[in-house]
């Protein structure tokens, strides 16, 4: 017991396994997979992610109350759609519109960070707002640009839907046109 052996007896499942991929298997789940982190839609996220918190540790500093809120939840909101895109959670609750969802995140922080930004770059003279009103255009820039690309997705998504319907019911009526033509 006390003192512990020089040469302890090693661990019969350990034997099996590298030292260097030891991680407990509960953990690894929680993290995004490489290849999401690596796509564009994962890019995006992590940076609106990062901007969001950098925007707020600069409000922080500032001491901006009225400022803090929407960094923050815009913040917690990225990292929350982050891992529910990582862990394909839409794909399991189908009842919610994902993309609805995502949209109108990105449109309203877009929109909001783009107010505040003015109005801590024209309205302060402090550092930390000014940086504040930086860091929040270019998170504006990167939320507009998620929800463009979000829009063409569900503009294409709805087009092709289009498409298909467009046959059957052009049919369905010439159809019904050569029947009313054969019953003369």
């Amino acid at each position: 017991m006390w003192p512990p052996d020089a040469d302890p007896e090693p661990d019969p499942e350990s034997a099996d396994r590298p030292r260097s991929g030891r991680t407990v298997p509960g953990l690894r789940a929680l993290l995004p997979a490489r290849a999401f982190l690596c796509s564009l839609k994962g890019r995006l996220l992590l940076a609106e992610s990062g901007l969001s918190f950098i925007t707020f540790v600069c409000y922080v500093v500032a001491s901006a109350s009225a400022f803090l809120t929407v960094p923050l939840l815009e913040f917690l909101l990225a990292v929350y759609f982050l891992f529910a895109d990582a862990m394909q959670l839409n794909d399991k609750w189908q009842g919610l519109c994902w993309p609805m969802m995502d949209f109108l995140r990105c449109v309203t922080a877009a929109l909001i960070y783009f107010v505040i930004s003015i109005t801590a770059v024209a309205k302060y003279s402090d550092g930390a707002y000014k940086a504040a009103g930086v860091f929040g255009f270019f998170a504006t820039i990167v939320f507009a640009i998620d929800f463009y690309l979000i829009f063409n997705e569900v503009a294409k998504f709805l087009k092709q839907g289009d498409s298909v319907n467009e046959p059957t019911a052009h049919r369905t009526e010439g159809d019904d046109s050569n029947s009313d033509s054969d019953s003369d």
